[in-house]
């Protein structure tokens, strides 16, 4: 079979085969022999088809094969399509031909499995339906953010991973010995982005990010990617609406492509097509207080950031994606502005998704008093000498600017209705993992 045309298992399912001749690759997916028959469920990467093997189609040696392949064993097989309801997504593959090409020892994962233990065998268990319908909805997710981005005339840009500088708190930094000196790990391509927006004016990254915060929720990673855009001549109300347009591109991009992965994981496609189209509010962090105040009987103070507490009950009043503004200047970055209109608040937004999943988006207007960002650096006890590029850009032609970043496996984890942010990214890296 090694010179023939391989079959996709989304072919057969989609009945454009039927009655044909077929050859399949792939692994087995369950297995269970009958005296004379062997049933084994083949998956490949587009679905899984139940393989009906009769001892006496085959030879002797390949029949004695296919009852004793395991779980995970990998396959070559020849068939007929045959449409069968009482098959497991109603068609079968009657083999004519079964060949192991490696025969799997006894699988780890059985079911009812620990989360600790599946993700100690995070490499085998990436296999799982579950997670292989999450990572074609991250690739979707991804490529539709260079879609959208390329389409809308911005030009990608790469910063470095290593970083002298903290972007957003020193206390989050990852040290990293760089020959006789230190660095640090990227928090954000910002600052480096703010340097080539006054060359190429709109531009996006993605890439890695990280945070050394000390959290075990199930909303956070200490390794993870954010798309980012930065643009020249855009205030913060730019900014918010092209974070709503890009959501929605995300999400009507996922809804053509991946339908099937939706439903295996029992995600409400309704639901997104919805927030595919919906418009989305932008309220202000005091009147995200009133109604919390009001609605939900909560007194936050003004001031406080808005816990993972505050955000749902916030949100349990939307249906859609929320823009919140002006959160307290006095607990936000140093280049986040004041604004003119109330000195007590920033120019700076999140973006809070509905149904517990919190911020998904997070950016501001960028500052241009180097008098003001100097004081507020001095006052987190950085040392001045480090930023003097950065001030450079505000001596040279400097314009309003402004931009965001996405983060990929919060989305993702929204998008895909889960559970816990570990399962949006193949290997997770938290605080206290950092293997397989």
């Amino acid at each position: 079979m090694s010179n023939s045309k391989w079959t996709k298992i989304e072919e057969i399912l989609s009945g454009k085969k039927t009655g044909e001749t077929v050859n399949l690759r792939g692994w087995i997916y369950r297995t269970r022999s009958s005296g004379n028959i062997v049933f084994t469920v083949v998956r490949d990467v587009t679905g899984t088809l139940q393989a009906t093997v009769k001892k006496g189609n085959l030879s002797d040696k390949d029949f004695e094969d296919a009852d004793k392949a395991l779980i995970e064993s990998s396959l070559e097989i020849q068939g007929v399509v045959k449409e069968d309801k009482r098959a497991p997504n109603g068609y079968e593959l009657q083999v004519t031909g079964f060949n192991v090409v490696s025969f799997a020892e006894p699988f780890p994962i059985t079911k009812d499995q620990s989360p600790e233990f599946l993700m100690d065998q995070r490499h085998l268990w990436i296999r799982s339906q579950k997670l292989t319908s999450i990572l074609k909805i991250r690739s979707t997710v991804v490529g539709a953010i260079h879609k959208f981005f390329r389409q809308n005339g911005y030009y990608e840009f790469d910063a470095p991973v290593l970083q002298p500088n903290q972007c957003e708190g020193g206390s989050t930094l990852f040290e990293v010995k760089y020959y006789d000196n230190k660095t640090y790990l990227s928090q954000s391509w910002q600052l480096y982005a703010e340097a080539a927006i006054f060359a190429l004016e709109k531009i996006y990254n993605m890439g890695p990010t990280f945070r050394a915060e000390k959290s075990k929720t199930s909303r956070h990673l200490s390794e993870f990617w954010m798309a980012e855009m930065e643009g020249a001549w855009m205030d913060l109300h730019d900014v918010t609406e092209i974070a709503k347009d890009e959501v929605r591109f995300i999400l009507k991009e996922v809804l053509e492509h991946n339908r099937r992965e939706l439903e295996v994981l029992g995600q409400d496609a309704k639901k997104l097509e919805h927030m595919s189209t919906a418009k989305y509010p932008t309220i202000t962090y005091t009147e995200a207080l009133d109604i919390l105040k009001e609605k939900e009987k909560m007194n936050v103070e003004w001031g406080k950031d808005l816990r993972t507490l505050e955000e749902n009950n916030l949100m349990s009043h939307f249906d859609t994606p929320v823009v919140v503004t002006n959160y307290p200047s006095e607990i936000m970055a140093f280049y986040k502005p004041k604004d003119p209109k109330d000195q007590k608040t920033a120019l700076c937004f999140d973006m809070i998704a509905p149904e517990g999943y919190g911020e998904i988006v997070g950016g501001s207007q960028r500052s241009t008093d180097i008098e003001d960002m100097t004081k507020r650096l001095k006052d987190m006890g950085e040392k001045i000498d480090n930023y003097e590029w950065y001030f450079d850009l505000r001596k040279y032609g400097s314009v309003p600017h402004s931009g965001y970043g996405l983060g990929v496996e919060r989305v993702v984890a929204w998008i895909c209705g889960i559970d816990n942010i570990k399962d949006a990214i193949p290997f997770p890296r938290t605080l206290l993992r950092f293997r397989p």
